[in-house]
């Protein structure tokens, strides 16, 4: 009975050396006659190249299997000191970086998924674009302000919302408190890049899907190979 697998390649980890000290990680689900969910993990470079550095695939998404990705992602793939940890699974995340030895240090979440859990529970679409440009804002006095307009707007659920809020942790969604970690990176955009690209991927079988991300990993390489060199050679 198949269980989980966890597999990345020596080519993502070295080059991971060479990107932003910062992983995005999130799940898809697969399709057709094989079921299960696919969980990525993707970097960025300075030149805001988007790679895959790690996969695992799971029967589904709960608090044991995230611990065994990024357990092993960070054993054996991102393994420098000080390495931010982005996630729009704000629930099962939380959940999984409390459980001892996992091994992350600093994480924070996705600032959309964020706001649609706000919309979720508040009709309001002005409070709910004032927490957006809060989360963005590069300063304490600007998030101050949109805070502000929020705690203001409706005297009805104005003190519901402010609560709600409260309950975050500042440092994990705005940005003015994340220490320049995120690199400007506030969404889970790069996943949804990735994910379009499997789409074709996610329905095949289990064996087929560790072919496939090998093939169009090497593909990658190669082609960025190429173009490096051309870049030296014409100086």
């Amino acid at each position: 009975m198949f269980h989980q697998v966890f597999w990345s390649f020596s080519s993502c980890v070295e080059a991971f050396k060479h990107c932003k000290p910062l992983v995005l990680v999130d799940g898809t689900h697969l399709y057709g006659k094989y079921t299960g969910t696919l969980l990525i993990g993707k970097a960025q470079d300075g030149n805001n190249n988007i790679l895959p550095i790690a996969f695992v695939l799971v029967e589904k998404e709960n608090t044991d299997w995230w611990y065994f990705f990024l357990t092993n992602l960070r054993r054996h793939v991102t393994t420098q000191p000080r390495i931010l940890l982005i996630s729009d699974r704000l629930a099962a995340i939380k959940a999984t970086l409390e459980q001892d030895g996992c091994g992350w240090e600093h994480n924070v979440y996705c600032v959309r998924h964020i706001a649609s859990n706000f919309a979720t529970n508040f009709k309001s679409k002005e409070a709910k674009r004032h927490l957006v440009n809060a989360a963005n804002s590069k300063t304490q006095e600007q998030a101050h302000y949109y805070l502000e307009l929020i705690n203001t707007e409706d005297l009805a659920t104005s003190m519901a919302m402010m609560t709600w809020i409260r309950g975050l942790e500042p440092p994990k969604w705005l940005q003015h408190r994340d220490e320049g970690r995120r690199y400007d990176h506030m969404t889970m955009n790069l996943s949804e890049c990735i994910n379009s690209i499997l789409k074709g991927t996610r329905n095949l079988s289990i064996c087929a899907i560790v072919k496939s991300t090998y093939h169009r990993l090497n593909a990658l390489f190669v082609h960025k190979s190429r173009q490096a060199k051309a870049q030296v050679t014409c100086g």
